[in-house]
C-alpha cells in the first residue's frame, strides 16, 4: 500500500463529502424535466465548474499524462494556435446558444424537429453505439489508476482486485446518478470541482518548487541526445548494419540523429518526429472544434440544463477561465514525471517505477500507468491522500455524468421515437435508471474483456468520430441553413460513421496475422497501411467527407426552405419566460464584439476579459511562430518563456479560483431554490409530435 491512514483518512472525509453533497438533492426531482436537464435551472458557473469536472475524468488525467509525457512543453505551444477559434466559438454561443434556444432535451430530439422521427432513432443508435463503446474503456483506466497508484495488490482474499475495484467504483457513480439524476450529476460534480481545482493548483506548487528548473532543462535537453547515442550503439553490433555500405550507414545514423533532434519536448518547432501528438494533430483538432461543437454528447445533460440560452453561452465562456489550474496540472506534471524517469539525479526513484511497470502485461498499459506511479513515489504524506481523493472525484464525476448521458440517449432518442404515445412519468424515469444500470453492466463487461491497444487520446478520437465525424455537418447544417435537408443529413451521417467504424475495426486486426504475408498479400499490405492511419486523422477525413456530402446533396434535394424561427423559439414563436432584455438598444461597437442585448455590466466585463486574455496569447502565438520560422531559437530562450508562462498562470489561478467558488455557491443556491419553487410541466419529456 502507497497510502498511509492518514491519506485514507483524507479520501474518506472526501468521499463522504460527496455523499452528502448528493442527499442534499433529496425531493428536488420531480419530473421528466428534472431527471435529464435539472429542470434547466442551471446558471453559468454551476455549469462551468460541474461540467468541467464531468469532463475531466480519471480516464483523462491519465491521458493527459501519457500526452505531455511523449510532447512536454511544446503541445501547449500549439495549443495556443485553437485560442481564436476557441473565441469566436465561445464568444458567438456557437451552436450552443442555438441548441438551447430549441429546448430540446436532447440532440436527437432536435434531430427529429429539424429533419425527422426515423433519422433521430438513427443518430440516437449511432450515438448510443459510438457512446458506450468510447465508454467501455473508462472503468477499466480508473480501477488501473487506482490500483498502481495506492499500490493494491492482484489479489486480496483470493480474488481478483481489478473487477473488485471496477465494481465498487462504478457502484458510487450509478448510486449517485440514480439518486437524482441530472440535478445530482451537476451538484455532486460541483462539490468536486471545487475541490479538485484546488488539489491540482497545490500539486503543480509543491512539483513546481520540488524539482528545480535546471533539472527540467537538463533532462528536456539531453534525454533525446541519449537516445540517439544508445540507438546508434545498438545499430553498431547489429550484423545487417554492420554490412552495409559507408554511404549507408552514413545515411541510417544521420536519420536516427535527425529523429530525435526533431523530437523536442522544448522547442515545438523541432516536433515534426513526435508521435502522434504533432503540428497535424492540433490543425485536425482545430477544424474539429467547430466542426464538432456539441457532436460529442458524453455531457449532453449539461447541454440543455442552463436557465437559457444565454446562460448556456456564458458558460461556455466562462469554462476558459475555470480550467486554469487544470490546464497548469496538465501543461507542467507530464514535464515533471519526465524528469524522475529521465534525469540522473532521480535515478533511484526511475528504477523503482521501471520495475512496478515491468509487471504490467502489455506496453500499452505500462504508457498509460507510468504517470500514476510516478506520482505515487513522489508525492508526500496528505498530498498523497488529497490526489487519491481528487481522482475519485474526477471518476465518479466522468461516470455518473457519461451513464446519465448515453442512458437518456438510449431511452429518449431509440425506444421513446418508437412508441405511439409517451411514457408517463413514473414509467419513464423507471425506464431511465434501468437503462442506467444496463450501461453500467455493459462498461463493466467491456473494460473487463477489451485489449486496448493504442494510446486513450486516439481510442477516444476514432471512437467518437463514428457519430462526430458525420453529425457536425447535420448540427451545423440544422440550426445555421434552411436549405439543409433530411437526405442531406442522412448521407452526412452514413459517410462519416463508415468511414470512422473502418477505422476502429481495423485498429482491431491482428498485428501477427498481417505480418504473414505467406496469403492474402496485397489485401494485408493495404490492411496496413490503413492501419497506420491514427485515430485523429481519421476524425479530419471523416468531417471533411461528410461536410462535403452534406452540402452536395442539401443543393440537389432542397425544395422548401425550413422554418428557422419556429425551431429557435424566436420571433413569434419566443417563450415570455427566458430571454431577459437588459438593454433593447445595443450599440454598434458592442455589437461587433459580439455582445447583445442580454448583456448585463459584468457579463460585458467578462467578454472584455476574455478578448484581452486570448487575444494577447494568440499574439504571442503568431510573433513567436514568425520569429521562430525565421530564426534558430535556442533550447535556453524556449525554456525561459516556459517558466514565464508558468508564472503568469498560476498568479491567474489563484484568482479564478477564488471567483468561481464564490459564483458557483451562489448558482447553486439558486438552482435550489429554483427546483423547490418552479411549477413543473409534465408534458415535457422529450417527446415530439408525430408529423405524420
Amino acid at each position: 500500500m502507497n497510502l498511509t491512514l492518514i491519506d485514507w483518512a483524507i479520501v474518506l472525509v472526501v468521499f463522504s463529502g460527496m455523499v452528502i453533497s448528493v442527499n442534499t438533492t433529496k425531493g428536488l426531482m420531480k419530473s421528466v424535466t428534472d431527471f435529464l436537464s435539472a429542470g434547466r435551472a442551471a446558471g453559468r458557473y454551476l455549469l462551468s465548474i460541474s461540467g468541467g469536472i464531468a469532463g475531466l475524468g480519471a480516464i483523462s488525467t491519465v491521458m493527459f499524462l501519457e500526452m505531455g509525457y511523449v510532447a512536454g512543453f511544446s503541445l501547449s505551444w500549439w495549443g495556443l494556435s485553437q485560442g481564436i477559434i476557441i473565441l469566436f466559438l465561445t464568444m458567438s454561443g456557437w451552436v450552443i446558444y442555438r441548441f438551447r434556444s430549441t429546448r430540446c432535451l436532447t440532440l436527437s430530439q432536435f434531430f427529429e424537429k429539424r429533419y425527422s422521427r426515423k433519422f433521430r432513432i438513427f443518430t440516437g443508435i449511432v450515438a448510443f453505439v459510438a457512446g458506450i463503446i468510447n465508454f467501455g474503456i473508462f472503468p477499466a483506466v480508473g480501477a488501473q489508476f487506482f490500483i498502481q497508484f495506492c499500490g493494491f495488490p492482484d489479489y486480496a482474499f483470493g480474488l481478483p482486485v481489478y473487477p473488485i475495484v471496477m465494481i465498487l467504483l462504478l457502484s458510487i457513480a450509478l448510486y449517485f446518478v440514480y439518486f437524482g439524476g441530472q440535478i445530482a450529476v451537476i451538484i455532486a460534480d460541483f462539490f468536486q470541482g471545487i475541490f479538485a481545482m484546488f488539489v491540482l493548483f497545490i500539486v503543480v506548487i509543491y512539483l513546481f518548487f520540488t524539482v528545480s528548473w535546471e533539472q527540467v532543462s537538463e533532462a528536456l535537453e539531453n534525454t533525446p541526445i541519449q537516445l540517439a547515442q544508445e540507438e546508434i550503439e545498438k545499430l553498431n553490433v547489429d550484423e545487417s548494419f554492420l554490412i552495409l555500405e559507408d554511404l549507408d550507414q552514413k545515411n541510417r545514423i544521420n536519420e536516427i540523429e535527425e529523429k530525435y533532434a526533431n523530437s523536442s519536448r522544448i522547442n515545438p518547432f523541432k516536433t515534426s518526429h513526435v508521435e502522434d501528438f504533432n503540428l497535424w494533430y492540433f490543425i485536425i483538432g482545430i477544424i474539429g472544434i467547430m466542426y464538432g461543437s456539441l457532436s460529442w454528447q458524453g455531457q449532453q445533460g449539461y447541454s440543455s440544463s442552463a436557465t437559457s440560452a444565454h446562460e448556456a453561452k456564458m458558460g461556455s465562456v466562462l469554462g476558459g477561465f475555470r480550467g486554469f489550474s487544470q490546464g497548469l496540472f496538465f501543461l507542467l506534471v507530464p514535464v515533471i514525471i519526465y524528469v524522475f524517469m529521465n534525469h540522473p539525479d532521480y535515478q533511484s526513484i526511475a528504477d523503482s517505477v521501471t520495475q512496478t511497470l515491468s509487471k504490467l502485461e502489455t506496453d500499452t498499459l505500462r504508457s498509460q500507468m507510468r504517470g500514476p506511479v510516478v506520482l505515487s513515489e513522489i508525492l508526500p504524506v496528505g498530498l498523497l491522500g488529497a490526489f487519491a481523493a481528487l481522482m475519485l472525484c474526477a471518476f465518479v464525476s466522468t461516470h455518473d455524468t457519461y451513464l446519465h448521458s448515453w442512458a437518456t440517449i438510449l431511452v429518449q432518442d431509440v425506444i421513446m421515437p418508437f412508441r405511439k404515445k409517451p411514457f408517463d412519468k413514473e414509467t419513464h424515469l423507471k425506464v431511465l435508471r434501468l437503462s442506467i444500470f444496463g450501461v453500467a453492466v455493459f462498461i463493466f463487461l467491456f473494460s473487463l474483456l477489451f485489449q486496448q491497444n493504442q494510446k486513450i487520446a486516439l481510442f477516444f478520437a476514432i471512437t467518437a468520430a463514428i457519430f462526430a465525424g458525420g453529425s457536425g455537418a447535420v448540427i451545423i447544417g440544422g440550426l445555421y441553413w434552411k436549405k439543409g435537408t433530411t437526405p442531406a443529413a442522412w448521407t452526412a451521417m452514413i459517410v462519416g460513421a463508415f468511414i470512422s467504424v473502418g477505422g476502429v475495426l481495423v485498429k482491431q486486426v491482428s498485428v501477427e496475422w498481417l505480418a504473414d504475408v505467406t496469403a492474402f498479400t496485397q489485401l494485408k499490405t493495404s490492411l496496413m497501411y490503413v492501419r497506420n492511419i491514427n485515430g485523429q486523422e481519421y476524425w479530419g477525413i471523416s468531417m471533411g467527407a461528410s461536410a462535403l456530402s452534406y452540402i452536395v446533396v442539401s443543393l440537389v434535394t432542397n425544395t422548401k426552405p425550413f422554418n428557422m424561427d419556429k425551431l429557435l423559439n424566436r420571433g413569434a414563436y419566443a417563450p415570455d419566460d427566458e430571454k431577459v432584455i437588459v438593454k433593447t438598444n445595443t450599440g454598434l461597437g458592442w455589437k461587433i464584439f459580439l455582445i447583445s442585448d442580454e448583456f448585463t455590466k459584468s457579463d460585458k466585463l467578462i467578454y472584455i476579459l476574455n478578448y484581452f486574455w486570448t487575444g494577447a496569447w494568440t499574439l504571442v502565438f503568431i510573433i513567436g511562430t514568425i520569429y521562430n520560422l525565421n530564426n534558430d531559437v535556442s533550447d535556453y530562450a524556449w525554456m525561459s518563456y516556459w517558466k514565464y508562462y508558468i508564472f503568469i498562470h498560476i498568479v491567474v489561478s489563484m484568482i479564478t479560483m477564488v471567483w468561481f467558488s464564490i459564483g458557483g455557491f451562489k448558482d447553486l443556491k439558486a438552482m435550489m431554490l429554483r427546483l423547490k419553487t418552479a411549477e413543473r410541466d409534465h408534458q415535457d419529456d422529450g417527446w415530439v409530435a408525430r408529423k405524420d
